[in-house]
């Protein structure tokens, strides 16, 4: 749906490396509704993601970084104000493994301290540092939306060997309620989603399966997800902070979750 929503916004979006994942569907879907863009990875594929989006039209300036480098999310965020005027909105898409990494599957006994500080890092403490590097703008101008994608692992349900990213993406809900208390008087909203089985390129058989034993019998794709992350990043959800919305297929709200055909 194309509309003027976003038109004179700008909009800053991590984890855009992949050309099917959320990063990139977020980037176009905000883009779509008229945001300007700013988007980041570790990967060098960001800049591809960028040239795919100048081709569209869209204003955009990419930034390869990792998000552990405080320092240099400081600089992009200066950067994005010297280029575009100011980031209105913050979409915090990153988080699981980035390209070249696999996600930690360990029982909490077998874990190692660098591979839970590695988690927690990528998952949990990308995101703060990213609120830290945008959020004073923000607070200066009396504006801001910032989207934090958590997920239905750790704050609702959980999966054995995968700890640290339940921590971490619960760890991400926490964060955002007490930043959405913080920020709330001074026109800021902070709201989470919590994506379920997601159809992406980097899905595996399990995932694909988990996905079509929802309510809705099909995984999700990176294209939902972003329409949410876009209304939340929207005036259309201006009295919505502190929230955290699931987007799951009804996948939640099942007791039962194997083959349809041996239940209902």
């Amino acid at each position: 749906m194309q509309t003027d929503l976003l038109k004179g916004k700008v909009a800053f979006v991590t984890g855009v490396a992949s050309p099917n994942g959320m990063g990139i569907a977020t980037a176009k879907a905000l883009a779509e509704w008229g945001a300007s863009l700013g988007i980041l990875d570790i990967s060098d594929r960001v800049f591809d993601r960028e040239k795919e989006l100048k081709e569209m039209g869209i204003p955009v300036k990419a930034f390869q970084l990792d998000l552990k480098d405080r320092a240099g999310l400081r600089a992009a965020a200066a950067e994005m104000k010297q280029e575009f005027g100011k980031v209105d909105i913050l979409a915090n898409v990153a988080g699981m493994a980035f390209f070249g990494t696999e996600e930690i599957f360990k029982p909490v006994v077998d874990l190692t301290e660098d591979e839970w500080d590695f988690s927690i890092g990528i998952n949990l403490k990308s995101t703060f540092n990213a609120i830290q590097a945008f959020l004073p703008d923000m607070l200066e101008q009396g504006y801001g939306r910032i989207v934090n994608v958590s997920s239905v692992t750790g704050p609702l349900v959980a999966n054995p060997g995968e700890a640290p990213y339940c921590a971490a993406k619960a760890g991400i809900v926490g964060l955002t309620k007490a930043l959405a208390i913080e920020v709330g008087k001074k026109g800021v909203t902070a709201n989470a989603v919590a994506p379920g089985w997601i159809k992406t390129g980097a899905s595996t058989e399990g995932e694909i399966a988990g996905g079509a034993n929802t309510a809705m019998g099909r995984p999700g794709t990176p294209e939902e997800v972003a329409r949410l992350i876009r209304f939340l990043a929207s005036d259309e959800s201006s009295y919505i902070t502190g929230q955290l919305i699931v987007i799951d297929g009804g996948n939640i709200i099942q007791e039962y979750k194997g083959p349809s055909d041996l239940y209902y």
